[in-house]
Order: C-alpha cells, then sequence, then structure tokens
C-alpha cells in the first residue's frame, strides 16, 4: 500500500537455487512469520515499503503565504532488473556523523581436508552507505521486523544486563 493507494505487485522472479538443504520448519515458521510481519503495527512490511513524503523543493505562492510547505506525492517503481546480493554476516558498521556505512561479507569454506582443522575466508560482498534519516529508517523498520520475528516465535527476546544484575 503506498499513501493509501494499492499497487499491482509485480509476479515474483524465480530465484537462483542457494545448494542449501530446506530444513523440515521452514514452511511452518516461514507463514508464521508472513502473518506476524502482516499483524505488525505500522507501514513495515517485508515487501516494497513506500518512502516517505519528502517535502517539496519549492514552495508555492499560496503555500509561501500560509508558511507551509507542500508535500511531494512520491510513487514507488520497482526495477525488476536491480542485481540481489547475498550476505552471510556484517563485517563493520560504522557512523562518522554524516553517514552510515554498513559492509556485507559472505564467508567461503575451504576445502575440508581428513583431520586439517576447518578454515574459510570472510570475502566484502556490498557497502552501503546511508544519510542519517535512512539510517533512522533502517532501525525503526529493523526493530518492527525484530518484534514480528519474537512474536512469530523465531527470535526471542534478550534479558537486558540492568533487569539480570539486581540492586541490594
Amino acid at each position: 500500500m503506498i499513501f493509501g493507494k494499492t499497487e499491482p505487485k509485480p509476479e515474483p522472479q524465480a530465484k537462483p537455487e542457494t545448494g542449501k538443504p530446506a530444513t523440515a520448519g521452514t514452511a511452518a515458521s516461514s507463514a508464521a512469520l508472513a502473518a506476524a510481519i502482516a499483524s505488525a503495527p505500522g507501514p513495515a512490511k517485508l515487501a516494497a515499503a513506500p518512502t516517505k513524503p519528502a517535502p517539496a523543493p519549492a514552495q508555492t505562492a499560496a503555500g509561501a503565504a500560509s508558511g507551509k510547505r507542500q508535500a511531494a506525492t512520491l510513487r514507488y517503481v520497482d526495477r525488476l532488473d536491480i542485481a540481489e546480493t547475498f550476505a552471510d554476516s556484517i563485517s563493520s558498521l560504522v557512523f562518522d556523523g554524516q553517514t552510515l556505512r554498513i559492509e556485507f561479507a559472505v564467508t567461503r569454506v575451504d576445502d575440508l581436508k581428513p583431520g586439517a582443522p576447518l578454515t574459510g575466508r570472510r570475502y566484502p560482498a556490498c557497502r552501503l552507505v546511508l544519510s542519517p534519516t535512512a539510517a533512522v529508517d533502517l532501525i525503526n523498520r529493523m526493530q518492527q521486523i525484530g518484534a514480528a520475528l519474537t512474536k512469530a516465535g523465531v527470535a526471542k527476546t534478550a534479558p537486558r544486563a540492568a533487569e539480570g544484575q539486581k540492586k541490594s
């Protein structure tokens, strides 16, 4: 739903096989997760989420006279040709006051040899740089997803350090 209007959803594209075996509880937990996310409060959904209206760059004469800015109407346009990147870890997360930089990584395990320890390498897969506004939006949406995962039973809430240590 975008600004109160529903838009037709594009047909899903086939995703390449990952080579990982499916787990027995995948279908059930996926259904529970989808139900929890659908019932989560707020606008966050896993599908294409709308962006907030940005302020218009120029004010109209009437808007300037009254001191109010006219909000722009933005429409989400999906790009089916955009590349997807897989990552299994976050190797760095830095906020320098102006941008949030996130580096996603992928782990590759070396060939197994009898009697040798398991070894591997971690490679950067994607670097994402966000403005402070986009970073706050990401944090808010991840909190909503976390709440939905907890509600679905996929994730558990960790006890806070202050709650675990009672003062006497």
